[in-house]
């Protein structure tokens, strides 16, 4: 009875170790490299060496960019897993541009608010003209 009980918190702690430690980091990494995949040219970039510039050009073959940075517009090539950040903003065209799960989730949050809102802003107007 009692090696049961052992067992099952074992398990209990893996769980909990799975949910907490585990999970998040391959959420983060699957999210980096969809961020690396993505990169175009023309995005501002910063690399984990803290050096920042512009991507001029992109090679997948060789799995690497170049960038352009300063203001003698020197270029230096690195490979795609040294991207840090990519710090340009991007607005997708309307209805064209492939969004991102995050992005998604962003644009339903705010349809929701505004959708909550103009029923406050017609319960409002109802009640105004009773």
């Amino acid at each position: 009875m009692q090696g049961w009980v052992m067992i099952l918190i074992y398990a209990a702690l893996f769980g909990v170790l799975y949910l907490v430690l585990i999970r998040p980091n391959s959420k983060k990494k699957k999210e980096e490299q969809a961020m690396r995949d993505n990169i175009s040219i023309g995005d501002d970039v910063t690399t984990i060496g803290g050096i920042v510039g512009r991507i001029v050009a992109i090679k997948e073959d060789e799995d690497s960019f170049i960038i352009e940075t300063g203001s003698d517009r020197v270029k230096m090539k690195f490979k795609k897993w040294a991207i840090s950040s990519v710090d340009t903003v991007k607005e997708p065209a309307e209805g064209t541009a492939k969004m991102s799960k995050l992005e998604q989730l962003q644009a339903a949050r705010e349809a929701k608010k505004k959708e909550k809102e103009e029923k406050k802003a017609a319960k409002e107007a109802a009640k105004s003209n009773e």
